[in-house]
């Protein structure tokens, strides 16, 4: 799994972003994990495999907090992809689950991770 610490919120984050009026889910899904990762030939599998509605603090105090909804789609990278990041992170890091603890990621981001690693294994030959 691809995390980003996020730069506004401080912590290790899937990447992601807003709609932007954009209906089309999926597509939205592609533009923000490859505007974010810098990875091409991304793929998203649909449906989505998690809704996920929490509190966004900017680490900063530049926004006020408000409610995210996130709707969390499975992307697949290619073999062999590197990933490059953009100004919206501080870094990026490939992970196991066994190191989400860690990282100290919330109990949603949990719960997508294992939601997308089932999707990942009912797509298995």
């Amino acid at each position: 799994m691809l995390l980003l610490f996020h730069t506004k919120v401080q912590r290790w984050l899937q990447p992601g972003g807003h709609a932007d009026g954009d209906g089309n889910l999926a597509r939205v899904a592609l533009r923000e994990a490859t505007e974010e990762t810098g990875i091409e030939g991304l793929r998203v599998v649909t449906p989505a495999v998690d809704l996920d509605v929490h509190v966004f603090h900017h680490a900063g105090g530049a926004e006020a907090d408000h409610l995210h909804l996130d709707v969390r789609h499975l992307v697949i990278a290619p073999p062999g992809a590197i990933a490059r990041g953009n100004e919206e992170s501080e870094g990026l890091r490939w992970v196991t689950v066994d190191e989400l603890g860690a990282l100290d990621v919330d109990a949603g981001t949990v719960r997508m991770v294992r939601a997308a690693l089932t999707a990942l294994d009912e797509r298995a030959p």
